[in-house]
């Protein structure tokens, strides 16, 4: 079979598999649900990584390793969310600027991981020491945003469509502004990883699921 399917790669594909059954649930209307995989496509997202280095690899491994992760992530934090847009608007009177939205944010997260692409490959052509810091906001900060603020949508009185819709912009034009930002290490993971916990707990309280 074509690919790679070693250790190395399995966080990255679950992943992807969760973001696919967010996907399916938010086009049945349980958006809440779609919420839940995203959260879980961003835990495995900000630990493939770690887990591909503690494994020697040859260099059409790591490529591998670059583009995989990448279209996963496209997968995850830019198709998923946009998925998840979508069906707050179907089969409702569609304002066009909501589509001009849900494409711009799409592409921006296209163009953001192939141009991280490009540049990684170049980087790790150079030198083997580890990325400091990233341009612009990486795409994978979606698994924490969107889902704090779709955990408050029952108390924004029926405007959580355009609060959603506003974020999405926004985001989508960090994606591609040109600003560094550091590259927390294993201390700042794990922090974060905390910071998901509660996160993930409040949204199951909040939604009951």
């Amino acid at each position: 079979m074509i690919g790679f399917y070693n250790y190395t790669v399995i966080l990255t594909y679950i992943g992807a598999a969760s973001a696919i059954l967010g996907m399916f649930n938010a086009m049945e209307g349980r958006a809440s649900y779609a919420m839940l995989f995203l959260m879980v496509a961003g835990l495995c997202d900000m630990f493939d990584g770690t887990v591909a280095k503690t494994r020697k690899r040859n260099v059409q491994e790591k490529r591998f390793g670059i583009q995989i992760d990448s279209l996963a992530d496209l997968i995850c934090f830019g198709v998923l969310p946009g998925i998840v847009g979508y069906s707050l608007i179907q089969g409702k009177e569609g304002n066009p600027v909501y589509y001009v939205v849900l494409v711009a944010y799409v592409l921006c997260a296209l163009i953001r991981l192939a141009y991280f692409n490009v540049c990684e490959e170049e980087r790790q052509q150079k030198t083997t020491e580890s990325r400091k810091y990233y341009e612009g906001l990486p795409v994978t900060t979606v698994a924490l945003i969107l889902p704090l603020v779709y955990s408050f949508r029952s108390y924004m009185n029926g405007c959580f469509t355009q609060v959603y819709f506003a974020c999405l912009g926004i985001i989508a034009f960090l994606f591609v502004l040109r600003f560094k930002l550091v590259k927390l290490k294993m201390r700042g993971m794990l922090g974060l990883l905390v910071i998901g916990i509660i996160e993930f707990i409040w949204f199951m309280v909040e939604f009951n699921v």
